[in-house]
Protein backbone atom coordinates (compact mmCIF):
# COMPACT_ATOMS: atom_id res chain seq x y z
CA UNK A 1 0.00 0.00 0.00
CA UNK A 2 1.61 3.59 -1.16
CA UNK A 3 2.30 5.56 2.29
CA UNK A 4 -0.28 8.73 0.71
CA UNK A 5 -3.73 7.73 -0.61
CA UNK A 6 -5.76 11.40 -2.05
CA UNK A 7 -9.26 11.37 -2.60
CA UNK A 8 -10.16 11.23 -6.36
CA UNK A 9 -12.25 14.22 -7.05
CA UNK A 10 -14.85 13.88 -9.85
CA UNK A 11 -14.45 16.33 -12.38
CA UNK A 12 -18.25 17.96 -11.62
CA UNK A 13 -16.75 18.80 -8.61
CA UNK A 14 -13.47 20.17 -9.45
CA UNK A 15 -15.87 22.52 -11.68
CA UNK A 16 -18.25 23.47 -9.03
CA UNK A 17 -15.68 24.10 -6.78
CA UNK A 18 -13.99 26.12 -9.22
CA UNK A 19 -16.45 28.06 -10.18
CA UNK A 20 -16.98 29.11 -6.25
CA UNK A 21 -13.97 29.88 -5.88
CA UNK A 22 -13.86 32.16 -8.86
CA UNK A 23 -16.73 34.07 -8.52
CA UNK A 24 -15.14 34.51 -4.51
CA UNK A 25 -12.01 35.98 -5.62
CA UNK A 26 -13.53 38.12 -8.06
CA UNK A 27 -16.18 39.67 -5.57
CA UNK A 28 -13.90 40.10 -2.86
CA UNK A 29 -10.92 41.75 -5.04
CA UNK A 30 -13.26 43.41 -7.64
CA UNK A 31 -11.76 46.97 -6.44
CA UNK A 32 -8.19 45.87 -5.88
CA UNK A 33 -5.83 47.32 -8.47
CA UNK A 34 -2.38 45.45 -6.92
CA UNK A 35 -1.82 42.21 -8.65
CA UNK A 36 0.08 40.74 -5.73
CA UNK A 37 -3.00 40.97 -3.32
CA UNK A 38 -4.93 39.98 -5.96
CA UNK A 39 -3.39 36.87 -6.93
CA UNK A 40 -2.55 36.08 -3.00
CA UNK A 41 -6.36 35.62 -2.09
CA UNK A 42 -7.05 33.06 -0.73
CA UNK A 43 -9.61 31.24 -3.06
CA UNK A 44 -6.92 32.06 -5.86
CA UNK A 45 -4.21 30.10 -4.12
CA UNK A 46 -7.10 27.43 -3.41
CA UNK A 47 -7.53 27.45 -7.32
CA UNK A 48 -3.97 27.46 -7.60
CA UNK A 49 -3.51 24.36 -5.22
CA UNK A 50 -6.38 22.73 -7.22
CA UNK A 51 -3.75 21.67 -10.07
CA UNK A 52 -3.94 20.68 -14.15
CA UNK A 53 -7.35 19.54 -14.08
CA UNK A 54 -8.65 23.66 -13.62
CA UNK A 55 -6.20 24.88 -16.18
CA UNK A 56 -9.50 24.47 -19.22
CA UNK A 57 -11.54 25.94 -16.73
CA UNK A 58 -8.99 29.00 -16.27
CA UNK A 59 -8.25 29.13 -19.69
CA UNK A 60 -12.11 29.28 -20.64
CA UNK A 61 -12.81 31.90 -17.99
CA UNK A 62 -10.36 33.79 -20.03
CA UNK A 63 -11.95 33.19 -23.23
CA UNK A 64 -15.23 34.07 -21.59
CA UNK A 65 -13.53 37.58 -19.88
CA UNK A 66 -9.60 38.54 -19.59
CA UNK A 67 -9.09 38.80 -16.01
CA UNK A 68 -5.92 38.12 -13.80
CA UNK A 69 -5.73 34.34 -14.40
CA UNK A 70 -1.82 34.51 -15.36
CA UNK A 71 -0.22 34.04 -12.51
CA UNK A 72 -2.22 31.08 -11.28
CA UNK A 73 -1.56 29.52 -15.01
CA UNK A 74 2.14 30.35 -14.73
CA UNK A 75 2.07 28.77 -11.36
CA UNK A 76 0.22 25.23 -12.03
CA UNK A 77 1.88 24.84 -16.07
CA UNK A 78 5.83 26.50 -15.02
CA UNK A 79 4.73 28.23 -18.24
CA UNK A 80 4.57 31.68 -19.60
CA UNK A 81 3.74 32.68 -23.09
CA UNK A 82 3.24 36.38 -22.53
CA UNK A 83 5.27 38.70 -24.60
CA UNK A 84 6.94 41.19 -23.32
CA UNK A 85 5.73 43.48 -25.08
CA UNK A 86 1.89 42.04 -24.10
CA UNK A 87 2.74 42.83 -20.52
CA UNK A 88 0.20 44.82 -19.16
CA UNK A 89 -2.50 44.51 -22.09
CA UNK A 90 -4.77 41.89 -20.29
CA UNK A 91 -6.42 41.21 -23.85
CA UNK A 92 -3.49 40.38 -25.61
CA UNK A 93 -1.92 38.49 -22.68
CA UNK A 94 -5.65 36.22 -22.46
CA UNK A 95 -5.12 35.56 -25.90
CA UNK A 96 -1.45 34.53 -25.79
CA UNK A 97 -2.51 31.99 -22.65
CA UNK A 98 -5.36 31.02 -24.66
CA UNK A 99 -3.27 30.24 -27.67
CA UNK A 100 -0.88 28.83 -25.50
CA UNK A 101 -3.60 26.44 -24.35
CA UNK A 102 -4.73 25.07 -27.41
CA UNK A 103 -1.31 24.19 -28.59
CA UNK A 104 -0.60 22.34 -25.15
CA UNK A 105 -3.22 20.14 -26.09
CA UNK A 106 -6.17 21.76 -23.51
CA UNK A 107 -9.58 21.75 -24.62
CA UNK A 108 -12.58 23.51 -22.36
Amino acid sequence: MPPYIYPVIETAEIETTFLELAEQWRRETGMLSVIAKISMHPAYQRIIGMGQPVVPLILRELEREPDHWFWALSAITGANPVQPEQRGRLQQMAEAWIKWGRANGYRW
